[in-house]
């Protein structure tokens, strides 16, 4: 693949000072002194216990089960498979998998929304791939295919059979008497589990807006994690919505779900209201089918070799020469930021100087996706509306052929609501903005997961505590204290998958399969050496944490300029569960450090005992 520099605005043409000054602006109509307490988990009528509700398959009855296992893995999706994966590697065969879905899947099972694909690279998102001989059909995998590729997993790899399903942890205790955890459902289970990974993904936990009137509303309401095909019509692999031709819908989000919900919405539906309160900066999207030759033409360890690639031009910086093997919106600014400094060699060669030519670069794709916008929309002021003013990354950026050209159709409108932070009021037949009512017979809600809030509304358990009855919601209230970013002093046997205290890769599933990977060493070892229990020492912890302070990205420069976002629990400053605090020498050394770790196999500032 020739990869090419992208045709952004030349510089001379962006006016940064201007730009960062709207920038501001934009952020500050959009913030929330409420923060992620703006959101609710649950909602009222059609959305009462709407984490619980499964609207694709029925629970069956069965009875309790109480039993002794040597791990309990929490979660089915991407996280909790591959930790079977690992702990297989390690010779370990007594474990569960346990999800409140009703199959192997995660957020995939949940997320059957119209349009549902991949939304970065097939290639490198889906893990394992070698491993499991499995090749995504396109560049951009559909949520069906992702699915099964999940369970196919679990299935090629021996542990498909052991999984819980339709089963809610409730509770995590750990009872030093028999130096186990008490493992607690809703299904009244109590599975006294030796170790415990908590691999229950970060998109596990929706929310909805607490937005006033909620309760009031008689018509349909549902989030597009739980999606009523029932009502719609069609289903996931085939979205025809024909039963909402005489429907007159509202959507209320323009994330990361909405762009691909809403041309298929916008087919169907008699009137369509799309509700934004922050734009996306919405890229093209090629999604050819995987090529043949392409296939025949790979060499093993082409993953592994693909990912690292996109991690180096996606997050960090790409080696001399080196060609972007991804090519997309998500290694554009590297790629770009390359060229010039080809062309134009820098002159100090410094940080600082990088830096600030990455910001110009990141200023001239931000405009290129503006002027998309333009190109587009043949409403100025529907696309002025459209437009994303905040930097690369405060939000998560997207790619859609068919999203903006909707807004061309004249039964979908756009309901602008950055003025008031949200929409005003939901009503008994619809909805209110800016002195306007507006009928509609059915409100579906794109307004996400908790991603970034406090421990107790993303996880849901009513306790996780620890030696003494230590919990671990207060010992983590305000942010993480770990060892080497997945284990805690005080929590023994107990590992956390998830955006902790440890590097950020730009394939979300490599992040994570790397710590299940050590998680299942170190649990591997444990059990070899004929020991119980694996905990940090005090004195290994503060160390770690001491180094991770030190060399930790600063970021807030960046986030000032961020419109409100999950990323920033919306736009709370210091946020003590934002997404992007990183291990500042990176990706690579932060894996040799675990690596070399690993190597010595001393297990040292681990007390096993």
């Amino acid at each position: 693949m020739d990869c090419q520099v992208t045709d952004v605005p030349p510089r001379d043409e962006i006016d940064i000072p201007a730009l960062r000054a709207k920038y501001y602006a934009e952020r500050d109509k959009r913030l929330n002194p409420k923060a992620g307490a703006q959101y609710i988990n649950d909602g009222p009528g059609d959305l009462h216990d709407l984490y619980n509700h499964d609207p694709y398959m029925a629970v069956a009855p069965r009875e309790p089960i109480v039993e002794e296992i040597d791990v309990a893995v929490l979660g089915a999706g991407f996280s909790g498979v591959m930790a079977g994966y690992y702990l297989k590697q390690q010779g370990v065969t007594s474990f569960r998998n346990i999800d409140h879905a009703g199959d192997f899947g995660g957020v995939w099972y949940w997320n059957r929304y119209p349009g549902i694909q991949c939304d970065n690279e097939s290639y490198c998102y889906l893990p394992l791939l070698e491993e499991t001989g499995f090749m995504p059909s396109r560049r951009f995998a559909p949520g069906p295919e992702i699915m099964g590729y999940i369970r196919l997993m679990a299935e090629k790899h021996g542990f498909a059979d052991q999984a819980l399903f339709h089963t809610l942890i409730t509770s995590l205790i750990w009872d030093e008497a028999i130096q186990r955890w008490h493992v607690k459902t809703d299904r009244g289970d109590d599975i006294r589990a030796r170790f415990v990974i908590m691999g229950q993904g970060v998109l596990n936990m929706p929310k909805l807006p607490g937005i006033n009137g909620i309760a009031k509303f008689k018509g349909k309401m549902f989030h597009t994690s739980r999606w009523e095909y029932d009502y719609t019509g069609g289903s996931c692999e085939n979205p025809e919505l024909s039963k909402l031709k005489d429907k007159r819908v509202a959507i209320v989000g323009t994330g990361a779900t909405a762009i691909q919900a809403v041309p298929h919405l916008a087919q169907y539906c008699k009137e369509l209201y799309v509700v934004q309160r922050t734009p996306s900066c919405v890229d093209t999207r090629p999604n050819p089918l995987t090529d043949e030759a392409w296939l025949k033409s790979l060499q093993p360890g082409w993953q592994k070799e693909r990912i690292a690639n996109f991690q180096r031009y996606a997050q960090e910086v790409p080696m001399p020469a080196e060609e972007d093997l991804v090519c997309d919106f998500w290694t554009e600014i590297n790629r770009n930021l390359a060229a010039w400094n080809a062309a134009e060699p820098m002159t100090s060669g410094t940080m600082e100087e990088f830096m600030e030519r990455r910001e110009v670069v990141d200023y001239q794709v931000m405009e290129r996706f503006r002027r998309r916008v333009d190109a587009t929309i043949k409403d100025p002021v529907k696309a002025e509306r459209l437009k994303a003013y905040y930097r690369f990354l405060c939000k998560r950026p997207l790619s859609s052929d068919t999203f903006y050209p909707c807004f061309n159709q004249p039964n979908v409108h756009l309901i602008d609501t950055s003025g008031t932070q949200g929409l005003e009021q939901i009503t008994e037949t619809g909805f209110r903005q800016d002195g306007v009512d507006y009928e509609v017979d059915c409100i579906i809600f794109a307004s996400g997961f908790e991603v970034s809030s406090e421990l107790e509304k993303r996880w849901g358990f009513e306790a996780i505590n620890g030696r003494g009855g230590k919990s671990l919601y207060d010992f983590w209230r305000d942010g993480p204290h770990t060892f080497q970013g997945n284990m805690a002093r005080g929590f023994p046997n107990l590992f956390v998958i998830g955006y902790i205290q440890g590097a950020l890769n730009g394939s979300v599933t490599e992040q994570f399969g790397k710590q299940c990977e050590h998680s299942a060493y170190i649990l591997g070892e444990t059990l070899r050496r004929g020991k119980i229990v694996a905990e940090p020492s005090a004195e290994a912890q503060a160390t770690y944490e001491k180094h991770f302070a030190e060399v930790e990205m600063d970021t807030t420069a960046f986030q000032a300029e961020c419109t409100p976002s999950y990323f920033s629990n919306e736009g709370q400053k210091g946020a003590p569960w934002q997404l992007f605090r990183a291990y500042g020498l990176g990706w690579d050394m932060f894996q040799k450090m675990l690596g070399d770790w690993r190597a010595d196999g001393k297990l040292e500032g681990l007390e096993l005992s």
